[in-house]
């Protein structure tokens, strides 16, 4: 591809300082056998040989951005117990500065996948809202550090931990940072103000509605653009590529995906991308080039996974 960013000419993104915020999850995969159906119920036993760990929501955004070189922080809620241990665990051995906040109140948001055959048979979600006092303190913490970043990414999952995302918005773009938003919800009006949004189809369609044409879909866009007073809005759209909108212009990345294997935590590395890029100076196009690049890596692998500067640069 003409003008493709190499190796040779990639930004230093190891001088970039992000911070990111929102809803911190462990993600747990148990790998096993299947052989037989159960007595009990029509469905397959899955005989666990194998398990692991992953950092996952806000936290796999950190992981993301940590991969590429980045100096990455994360700013969240966990409980206090033995994940929100595991969870802070391997944010050090990545490398990523933890603010992590413990509550007592709730347990560590699980989500944890039993795989068969390398096909998921099943799901288990443990999730609990962090309680109103964590929550306060928080966004007092988060306004002391956002001085010593660049870029902040507010990854929401609408599991509670932003419900001042408004504030953080407000008082980041007063601080003359760049404000990344994934957005999660029917209500788009509290993202308002923020450098840009990362929205995927079906987010997008739950706010403008259903669209029958290329044209009537640029025209909503361009709408919410302009209604929330962003720089960009960034449409993600799985095998379509991705569009950015910006004041006037548009522009679309075919998809770059060889092969699709999983798409789980694909929006986390396509954000943390774009924000490493855009915190090493890069354009609007040089930025959304490089993640969706990032992006088409990231699914040809199992689970919440990384992708590395040499794989994306090399």
């Amino acid at each position: 591809m003409a003008n493709e960013i190499t190796t040779d000419s990639a930004p230093a993104l190891n001088t970039v300082r992000i911070l990111i915020v929102g809803d911190v999850m462990l993600d747990r995969y148990w790998f096993g056998d299947v052989n037989r159906i159960s007595p009990e119920a029509p469905v397959p036993i899955v005989r666990v040989n194998h398990r692991e760990a992953r950092l996952g929501g806000a936290a796999n955004v950190a992981r993301n951005a940590a991969a590429l070189g980045a100096h990455t922080a994360l700013l969240g809620v966990v409980g206090a117990d033995e994940a929100g241990t595991e969870v802070e665990q391997m944010l050090e051995s990545g490398g990523i500065h933890s603010y992590l906040q413990r509550d007592e109140a709730i347990s560590t948001i699980v989500k944890l996948r039993v795989i068969g055959r390398q096909q998921q048979m099943v799901r288990i979600d443990f999730e609990e809202a962090p309680t109103d006092t964590v929550l306060r303190d928080k966004l007092e913490q988060f306004k002391t550090l956002l001085h010593d970043y660049d870029v902040i990414v507010l990854s929401d999952y609408a599991k509670g931990s932003l419900v001042a995302v408004a504030d953080m918005i407000a008082a980041a773009r007063a601080a003359g940072k760049v404000v990344m938003v994934d957005p999660k919800g029917d209500d788009f009006s509290r993202y308002a103000g923020a450098t840009v949004l990362t929205p995927n189809k079906s987010e997008m369609r739950q706010i403008v509605g259903a669209w029958s044409s290329e044209e009537q879909l640029t025209a909503k866009a361009r709408q919410l653009r302009a209604d929330l007073r962003l720089d960009a809005l960034l449409l993600t759209r799985s095998e379509e590529g991705m569009t950015l909108y910006t004041d006037g212009e548009q522009y679309h990345m075919p998809a770059a995906a060889r092969e699709v294997f999983d798409v789980s935590g694909a929006g986390d590395t396509v954000i943390a991308t774009m924000a490493c890029m855009l915190g090493a100076g890069a354009g609007w196009k040089d930025a959304v080039q490089t993640a969706n690049r990032a992006g088409g890596i990231v699914v040809g692998k199992l689970g919440t996974a990384t992708v590395t500067r040499e794989e994306l640069f090399g």
